[in-house]
């Protein structure tokens, strides 16, 4: 686990667009792994600008997204689907038949996150996966429990999860369920990238780059991810012994 301390969101979303970009040109059908929320959305803003710029094309790319909330369909606004069409796809040439979402909607979840399986392995994998970091340490849909996952599942969602998102929901209802990418399809990726910025981040950031590996902070699994990256603000650090990196 490499730890990058940088002053701003800003610099952060510059640093990781960057090697995002890098990759999409170097390898033009690149397989990357996105995640939604507040942490990935600058980043988000710069592969925008970089693609307006005629610096990047996305068209060639295939992507699948870390989660969706249950009995959310797709063009629901509160869906991680919706969300990354407004955040990123809708402003990019992003080919939507390459495009990978778990379905919130599915009357079967058992083989939904099969084939969402199947179609990873079938892409040749994930090239770059990009994560951000939950309070409670959770990556992906992945929240604090006895075990690490490993395929997609369907999950019960943390009460600190919900309270957390209830931001993203003008009535604040969130699901309390949603299909998620396992941490053992999580740790197959052959690059990871990790945003954690603010001070409400200091606990999770402390105990997923310093703290043991254990299942109840699922995000320290990365300290045994031969390429992950971890991008630190100045608030989220906090609480690290700064000789550490």
């Amino acid at each position: 686990m490499k730890v990058v301390l940088l002053n701003s969101t800003y610099e952060i979303s510059k640093a990781v667009s960057s090697i995002i970009i890098e990759q999409i040109t170097q390898k033009p059908d690149s397989v990357l792994g996105f995640a939604t929320g507040s942490s990935p959305v600058e980043t988000y803003k710069r592969i925008i600008e970089a693609y307006e710029n005629g610096e990047v094309s996305l068209k060639d790319i295939t992507t699948f997204n870390l989660d969706e909330y249950c009995g959310l369909p797709h063009e629901n606004e509160n869906s991680y689907y919706y969300f990354m069409k407004d955040n990123l796809f809708g402003k990019t040439d992003v080919d939507y038949n390459k495009v990978h979402f778990l379905s919130g909607t599915t009357g079967d979840i058992d083989k939904e996150c099969q084939v969402y399986r199947d179609d990873i392995e079938k892409a040749g994998g994930i090239d770059i996966q990009l994560l951000g970091v939950g309070t409670n340490g959770h990556i992906g849909f992945n929240e604090p429990s006895e075990s690490f996952t490993d395929g997609p599942f369907k999950v019960k969602l943390a009460e600190s999860t919900i309270k957390a998102n209830s931001r993203f929901f003008e009535d604040g209802q969130v699901p309390e369920y949603a299909l998620t990418m396992g941490i053992g399809d999580i740790m197959k990726a052959k690059k990871i990238l990790l945003i954690a910025t603010g001070a409400s981040k200091t606990h999770a950031v402390k105990q997923m780059i310093e703290g043991e590996v254990t299942p109840h902070c699922p995000a320290s699994i990365l300290q045994n991810h031969p390429d992950a990256t971890i991008f630190i603000d100045n608030e989220s650090a906090a609480l690290l012994d700064k000789k550490n990196f």
